[in-house]
C-alpha cells in the first residue's frame, strides 16, 4: 500500500463579513467583531429576517477586470479573489515545471442564486432572446474552479463539492486525499457563497431557519444561548493552500498547520434537522481523530459548526461529548458563526482558515453574545473573549443539510 504524505498548509485567504482578507478577518474575529447587520443587497422590507452577514466594501479590482466581473457570480467572484490571495500568501510561483501538479478544489452550496433570480426575472419580462450567452457558466458551481484554474495556469485536478454547509470542509478535505496519494503536490481548496437574496432568504425563512431578531441583529447570531431563535446568513469566502510536507520544506514555505485527518458521515436521519443525540456528528469526529492516528485527549479546541439553531447546538454538544467523553469539558470550542453568520458553502472553508489560524497563533476565537448558556449546552465555549492557550490539535466541524457531516483535524508542526 502506499504510504501516505504529509499535508500541511502553506497559504491562506478569507473575505468575511468582518474583514477582506486574511489578517483582517483574523484580529476581527479575536476582537469579537460583529459583522452581523440589515441587508443592503436588496430592500428586506416585510421578509421574517430582514439581517444578514454581507461583506462590506469588496473591490475585486487588483484581481479582476470589469469583463470579467460581468460574466462572473458574486460568489465566483469571492472564490477568484479569495484563492489568488491565498496563492499569493503561499509564495508559490506557477510555471510550466510545476503546473501539472497543482490542482483547484474549491466549491459552493448554492452558486449563483443571484445570477439565476435575475435571469429569470429578464426572461418572464423580455423573453429568452434577451439572456445572457454567460447566464450558465455564471451560476453553476464549479466555474469558481475552472476560471482559477485558467487564470493561474494550474493544470492538476480541477474540481467541486456540493454538499450544501459541509461544503467547504469536504472540499478541504478531498484535495487533501489528492496529495496523501501523491496525484499532485499542491491544492487551493475551499469554499466560498454569496446566498443573500431575495429567494434565498425566503426560503431559509420559510423553513423556520432563520433567526428572526430584527430588532437587535448584532445579537442575533448566539450559539449555546438559551434565547438563540435560528441561524443568521452570510457571505464570503475561505481558501487554503495544502501543500506536500517535504515539498513545502523544500522551497521553505511558511507552515501554518499540518492537516492531520479527515472524516465524514451520514446521519441517515432528517432533510434538514440533526439527529437528536449527534451520533452522526459524533461517527464524524472519531472518524477524522482515527484518521489521524489522534486519541480524544490529544485534541485542544474545537472549531464548532455552531450555528445558533436550538436542535443543532444541542446535538453538536451531545455529538462532543459522546466522542470525547472526560475530555470534552477540557476543550475549549467556539463558534466564528456568533460573529459573521452561516456562510453555508464557504463556512468550513472560513472556518478552516481560522483553526490553521488558532494553531499558528495558539489563540482561540471567542464565541461572542453567550450571555445565557444553555443548561443543555454545558462546555466551555470560550464566551466573549479571545483565549491564548496551547494547541497541539485542533478540530474543525461542518454538518450539512441532507446529514452529510465533516471534519478536519490540523495539527501544529
Amino acid at each position: 500500500m502506499t504510504q501516505r504524505r504529509r499535508v500541511v498548509v502553506t497559504g491562506m485567504s478569507a473575505i468575511t463579513p468582518v474583514g477582506s482578507g486574511l489578517r483582517e478577518s483574523w484580529q476581527s474575529m479575536l476582537d469579537g467583531a460583529n459583522g452581523i447587520g440589515t441587508i443592503t443587497l436588496f430592500d428586506p422590507t416585510g421578509f421574517p429576517c430582514m439581517f444578514a452577514g454581507e461583506v462590506k466594501d469588496f473591490d475585486p479590482s487588483a484581481h479582476l477586470t470589469p469583463k470579467d466581473l460581468r460574466k462572473m457570480d458574486r460568489f465566483i467572484q469571492f472564490g477568484i479573489v479569495c484563492g489568488m490571495d491565498a496563492i499569493a500568501d503561499s509564495g508559490i510561483e506557477v510555471n510550466d515545471g510545476n503546473a501539472d501538479r497543482i490542482g483547484v478544489y474549491i466549491g459552493s452550496g448554492i452558486g449563483g442564486i443571484k445570477t439565476i433570480e435575475d435571469t429569470a426575472n429578464q426572461f418572464k419580462d423580455r423573453g429568452p432572446r434577451r439572456v445572457s450567452p454567460f447566464y450558465i457558466p455564471m451560476t453553476i458551481i464549479n466555474m469558481i474552479s475552472g476560471n482559477l484554474s485558467i487564470m493561474c495556469g494550474l493544470r492538476g485536478p480541477n474540481l467541486c463539492t456540493v454538499t450544501a454547509c459541509s461544503t467547504g470542509t469536504h472540499s478541504i478535505g478531498e484535495a487533501s486525499r489528492l496529495i496523501e496519494y501523491g496525484d499532485v503536490d499542491i491544492m487551493v481548496a475551499g469554499g466560498a457563497e454569496a446566498p443573500i437574496t431575495p429567494t434565498s432568504l425566503a426560503g431559509f425563512a420559510s423553513a423556520k431557519a432563520l433567526s428572526t431578531r430584527n430588532d437587535a441583529p448584532a445579537c442575533a447570531s448566539r450559539p449555546w444561548d438559551r434565547d438563540r431563535d435560528g441561524f443568521v446568513i452570510g457571505e464570503g469566502a475561505g481558501v487554503l493552500v495544502l501543500e506536500e510536507y517535504e515539498h513545502a520544506r523544500a522551497r521553505g514555505a511558511r507552515i501554518y498547520a499540518e492537516l492531520l485527518g479527515f472524516g465524514m458521515s451520514g446521519d441517515a436521519y432528517h432533510m434538514t434537522g440533526p439527529s437528536p443525540g449527534g451520533e452522526g456528528a459524533s461517527r464524524c469526529m472519531d472518524n477524522a481523530m482515527r484518521n489521524a492516528g489522534l486519541n480524544p485527549e490529544d485534541v485542544d479546541c474545537l472549531n464548532a459548526h455552531g450555528t445558533s439553531t436550538p436542535l443543532g447546538d444541542i446535538a453538536e454538544t451531545l455529538a462532543v461529548k459522546s466522542s470525547f467523553g472526560s475530555h470534552a469539558g477540557k476543550l475549549a470550542i467556539s463558534s466564528n458563526k456568533s460573529m459573521i453568520g452561516h456562510l453555508l458553502g464557504a463556512a468550513g472553508g472560513v472556518e478552516a482558515v481560522m483553526t490553521a489560524m488558532s494553531i499558528y497563533e495558539q489563540t482561540i476565537p471567542p464565541t461572542i453574545n453567550l450571555e445565557n448558556p444553555d443548561p443543555q449546552c454545558d462546555l466551555d465555549y470560550v464566551p466573549n473573549e479571545a483565549r491564548s492557550l496551547p494547541i497541539r490539535v485542533a478540530l474543525s466541524n461542518s454538518f450539512g443539510f441532507g446529514g452529510t457531516n465533516g471534519t478536519l483535524a490540523f495539527g501544529r508542526i
